[in-house]
């Protein structure tokens, strides 16, 4: 069974820095792209970033570009997401996702993905 668990969530200051963590367990770290989702109050769930585990190719999309960096570390089976800069907007609940699916980090959407993490919240204050 895959299971993916974050953590690292919290309430910071704009211009702050966050880390989040997801630990995955039952998914082989191979030819795979496993990434980040948020959402928003009232909006829906977009793509923040992905990477493949084997090349680790990434991509981030437009809003977090320069300021997140995403990240694994294989013998921990564990993902990160580096959140510097933090804007407001930046405030959702973050979920980690897994695809098992043959695509590129740049096809990093909702509806390719086998796996989701339960969520943890980011609130970032002005």
């Amino acid at each position: 069974e895959v299971q993916l668990v974050e953590s690292g969530g919290g309430l910071v200051q704009a211009g702050g820095s966050l880390r989040l963590s997801c630990g995955i367990s039952g998914f082989a770290f191979g030819d795979d792209v496993i990434g980040w989702f948020r959402q928003a109050p009232g909006k829906e769930r977009e793509g923040v970033s992905s990477i493949n585990t084997k090349f680790l190719s990434t991509y981030y999309a437009e809003p977090v570009k320069g300021r997140f960096t995403i990240s694994t570390d294989k013998a921990k089976s564990t993902m990160y997401l580096q959140m510097n800069n933090l804007k407001p907007e930046d405030t959702a609940v973050y979920y980690c996702a897994a695809s098992g699916r043959l695509l590129r980090p740049s096809q990093w959407d909702k509806s390719w993905v086998d796996y989701w993490g339960q969520g943890t919240l980011v609130t970032v204050s002005s």
